[in-house]
């Protein structure tokens, strides 16, 4: 087993806007976020990019800003939504690819702690964006591949997912109930509410979230009518406030409200924190009794039967709660009786379980036992999944036919 302890975790809020750096070692007390400005608690660096003039110079941040304002450089737009869309940018003549500029700016980031990452392994690197989709996810797979690291220390989530590893990894008493945050970035408030299911085992975590758009003339009173209508029936335990537009001092009483029996806390950094807690997880350094099924997690648990040393048991091809971008299972098994495999179907939250009877047509007739498969499970959405069974033959013995059967499984 690897020594995770000299390993570093680094999570990475990116939006159009601005990002967050934050690393993480399974040694600190919790991680910490890297600031622009030495001394200062100041640590969202634009999310810009720009080229120095006629010279092969990049400069990023906040310094990319002023190089343009200066003339010394051209600016680079829109790096964030062209890279998602596999698009070119021209820059001075020459076309490239909005993927490899993004690729300069996350390497630039990842240079910036210094001596924190010097001779430190990267056990992963976690990038915390506003939604999940297909085009994203292969966006960041392709920018691991060109930094030369291996696909399985990446992991992309999403802002709620990351709030769930950073609500989860504080004090027990701040989760003892449910968990509010409030995101008001830019023009938009938005909330996410945590609640957990505490009669399973792991514990199951739901996340629902809502809109209420650009706070008006009197925010004060609005967002104190918001949080009677979010908390309305409800026990929380903690809030927390993230987001520029809960700078100034207008928060009055609204601030009393929330504060009444429960914890309030306020930052800018929680979800690049929480991108580091995500992946100390997903790593297992540190333990989980709770599975969140969220809008991109698998819906299903798939496991096979099987008998290993004479023992029947349940081999998992995809967990729920695992990211249905990502997950992937496989095994390969000697066949036992007729040419059909059962694969049970579960739902995380359910002790029953359908089971779908999976035929291998045309396979060759064989002696028992005789022929080895490799069954594969790779998710189609969250609630759905392909399993492609290969007939690999026995060695020396048995050719393989080279047969392959592929059979799309449901939850419903």
């Amino acid at each position: 087993m690897q020594d995770n302890s000299k390993g570093v975790y680094f999570g990475i809020e990116l939006r159009e806007s601005y990002t967050c750096v934050s690393y993480y070692q399974i040694n600190m007390d919790s991680p910490e976020t890297i600031s622009t400005v030495m001394g200062a608690n100041h640590c969202q660096i634009p999310t810009f990019l720009a080229k120095r003039r006629a010279v092969g110079q990049w400069f990023f941040g906040e310094e990319a800003k002023t190089q343009v304002k200066l003339g010394n450089a051209l600016a680079i737009e829109d790096i964030l939504p062209k890279a998602y869309a596999n698009e070119d940018i021209l820059i001075e003549n020459e076309r490239l690819k909005a993927r490899d500029l993004l690729l300069i700016y996350i390497k630039k980031l990842l240079n910036m702690p210094g001596y924190f990452y010097a001779n430190r392994r990267l056990l992963k690197l976690v990038i915390a964006v506003e939604s999940l989709d297909v085009q994203v996810v292969e966006t960041f797979a392709y920018i691991v591949s060109e930094l030369g690291v291996t696909r399985d220390k990446l992991m992309v989530i999403d802002f709620k997912e990351s709030f769930y590893y950073y609500t989860l990894n504080q004090r027990p008493e701040c989760f003892l109930h449910d968990v509010v945050l409030f995101d008001y970035t830019g023009s938009e408030l938005k909330h996410y509410y945590l609640s957990r299911n505490l009669r399973t085992t792991p514990q199951i975590v739901y996340l629902q979230d809502g809109v209420h758009g650009r706070l008006g003339d009197n925010p004060d009173l609005e967002f104190e009518e918001i949080i009677e209508r979010v908390f309305a029936g409800k026990i929380i335990s903690a809030v927390y406030l993230l987001g520029d537009g809960f700078d100034g001092d207008w928060l009055k009483v609204s601030l009393q409200k929330l504060c009444h029996n429960r914890k309030v806390f306020a930052g800018k950094d929680m979800y690049s924190r929480g991108a580091c807690y995500a992946g100390a997880v997903k790593d297992g350094a540190k333990d989980w009794p709770f599975v969140y099924i969220g809008d991109n997690e698998l819906k299903m648990n798939l496991s096979l039967k099987v008998v290993d040393k004479r023992i029947m048991e349940y081999l998992t091809l995809l967990n729920a709660g695992d990211s249905w971008y990502e997950a992937h299972g496989e095994c390969e098994v000697i066949l036992d009786g007729s040419g059909e495999i059962e694969i049970w179907i579960q739902k995380p939250d359910s002790r029953d379980a359908k089971v779908e009877i999976l035929e291998l047509t045309d396979l060759p007739k064989r002696d028992n036992r005789t022929t080895r498969l490799r069954i594969s499970a790779k998710p189609t959405s969250d609630i759905e999944a392909v399993v492609t069974i290969s007939d690999l033959g026995f060695g020396e013995i048995v050719p393989s036919s080279n047969k392959t059967w592929e059979h799309r499984i449901s939850l419903v």
